[in-house]
């Protein structure tokens, strides 16, 4: 995957706002598709430790390969590349850990994605509206379809939430 591609879309830090109550802490968040690292920031600025690593950049730390130890982070939190949503989602679920990816709505759209959220779980945090990206040209941006955060192991107070999304 090249930088600029489909894949390439940068997250503003405003999607973070309805997460941030629900996450410890003394929580180390691994943000580990960081693309030019708006969610690290933007998570450092509110009190948290980050590792940052990403998929199209860092190959050597490729989320999909890539083993960290295990008491390395406490928390995923990323927004995948949209190309490879399944295969973050069953990895996030292998690895065990709380997480929150942003994906687009159509997720729930497959059924080999409806079985890893009925074997597993999933809690949803619902935008009121769509999220303006980065796009990959950099001019401008971007809400080409609406998305949500897919969560685990944040204990939300519902298994679907829906916020306001302020700007």
């Amino acid at each position: 995957m090249k930088q600029g591609n489909s894949n390439d879309f940068q997250t503003p830090p405003l999607a973070l706002k309805p997460l941030i109550p629900f996450l410890n802490k003394d929580w180390t968040i691994w943000e580990c598709a960081c693309g030019k690292k708006n969610l690290k920031e933007e998570l450092e600025l509110k009190g948290f430790e980050v590792i940052a690593t990403d998929i199209i950049y860092d190959k050597e730390y490729d989320f999909l390969n890539w083993n960290p130890e295990y008491n390395e982070f406490d928390c995923i939190i990323t927004n995948p590349p949209f190309s490879l949503k399944q295969e973050f989602l069953e990895r996030c679920y292998k690895i065990g850990k709380p997480f929150a990816l942003l994906l687009p709505l159509t997720t729930f759209e497959t059924a080999k994605r409806q079985n890893l959220f009925k074997k597993y779980g999933i809690q949803v945090i619902f935008f009121d509206k769509r999220i303006n990206f980065e796009t990959p040209s950099g001019k401008g941006s971007g809400s080409w379809f609406a998305t949500a955060w897919f969560t685990w192991g944040l204990n939300l107070p519902k298994t679907l939430n829906f916020v306001k999304l302020e700007r």
